[in-house]
């Protein structure tokens, strides 16, 4: 997670179901470095070649911040599928990211 922008890819096409999701984060934090641990295993798992993950660091762009109205850090924004979604924290609770992101039904 060094780049300011990073696109992981598995699976480019987006009517094939693409998650389309933008990770927010401020440098390497144990929170952010945790945050982006955690999504890359979650995607690994349930949406395997199905999801690109952009990498945001505000300390390097925080003008970024304000096209997704970003207030806390890290903070996750699923563009796509619509609708927009947002999971703040380091995504550690992987149920809580799974209803969050409409992968498995809210309880």
């Amino acid at each position: 997670m060094k780049e300011t922008k990073k696109t992981t890819s598995a699976g480019a096409d987006n009517e094939g179901g693409t998650y389309k999701l933008r990770l927010y984060v401020t440098g390497q934090t144990p929170n952010c470095v945790a945050a982006f641990a955690n999504l890359k295993n979650i995607c690994e798992e349930h949406l395997k070649g199905r999801y690109q993950i952009e990498v945001i660091d505000l300390l390097e762009n925080p003008q970024l911040a304000a096209g997704d109205q970003i207030l806390a850090i890290p903070t996750l924004v699923r563009k796509l599928p619509p609708p927009l979604k947002k999971i703040i924290g380091n995504l550690s609770n992987t149920e809580r990211v799974l209803v969050g992101l409409d992968l498995v039904p809210g309880r």
